[in-house]
């Protein structure tokens, strides 16, 4: 029996690139997975197929995370679809949206980033913990950029990851006496849309020979992480922020 079967795993932004890999690894593992899409139902329903082509149980369920009403009925299909319950949650939702300094930032701009990447995470929380019980997991997508200020045109995004690195270890604290497991992913360089948008071919060649593997890491690979932290097999593992990146940096 695969080690997830039966249990119920909601991922947020889990339509494209990590998001998707998470959602495929936790359904090949047994788990029925609730993937939530944004800005695309074509990659939320690509998501659903290469999860139910493979015979696994998927649904899609549009929601913008910085919108409770949103993550609160995002939620409610959730549980409406598989049961009263949510085993696991991954809240992988949030992004750069673009690269400013200080100069080029407005409060309009640095309020959204917080939005996007934190409040996402805590509304998500909020909604799906209600419906967790001991030996449930909270896995959060923080980044390497909140560890070290990010990139050129970074910091507001890097301060919202780093913000997130501080709600997961309050997170464990808080639910951890309630048997609920909270930890972080800190990717670094991962070849992703993301990427793709925001990073210079040279910029990412360049970062990727900074790794000891020398090379970008892959979003099967962060996914592999994820499936770990939610399984038995990190039964001791909370308020973990954990690096992704190749050795890139050190914690």
């Amino acid at each position: 029996m695969s080690n997830l079967a039966g249990k119920v795993a909601l991922v947020t932004g889990g339509s494209r690139d990590i998001g998707r890999a998470v959602c495929t690894k936790l359904a090949s593992q047994g788990a029925k997975v609730a993937v939530n899409y944004f800005d695309n139902e074509q990659d939320g329903d690509d998501t659903v197929n290469a999860i139910q082509s493979s015979g696994g149980e998927a649904i899609k369920i549009y929601a913008d995370l910085t919108k409770a009403e949103d993550v609160n009925a995002m939620v409610a299909q959730t549980v409406d679809a598989f049961g009263e319950r949510i085993d696991i949650l991954v809240n992988v939702a949030g992004g750069l949206v673009a690269r400013k300094t200080i100069d080029e930032m407005d409060e309009d701009f640095f309020n959204f980033l917080m939005q996007l990447n934190v409040t996402s995470t805590f509304l998500a929380t909020k909604a799906a913990v209600p419906h967790m019980s001991e030996g449930s997991v909270i896995v959060n997508f923080a980044s390497l950029a909140g560890r070290d200020g990010g990139g050129p045109g970074a910091s507001a995004y890097a301060t919202a990851k780093g913000a997130v690195m501080t709600w997961t270890r309050a997170m464990s604290k808080e639910l951890g006496p309630r048997g609920i497991r909270v930890n972080a992913l800190c990717p670094g360089m991962i070849a992703t849309k993301f990427h793709d948008d925001f990073s210079k071919p040279e910029a990412r060649k360049n970062v990727a020979a900074a790794t000891d593997l020398k090379r970008e890491g892959t979003a099967e690979e962060t996914a592999n992480v994820v499936a770990y932290l939610v399984s038995e097999k990190a039964s001791f593992l909370s308020g973990v922020n954990l690096d992704v990146n190749g050795g890139l940096a050190y914690s």
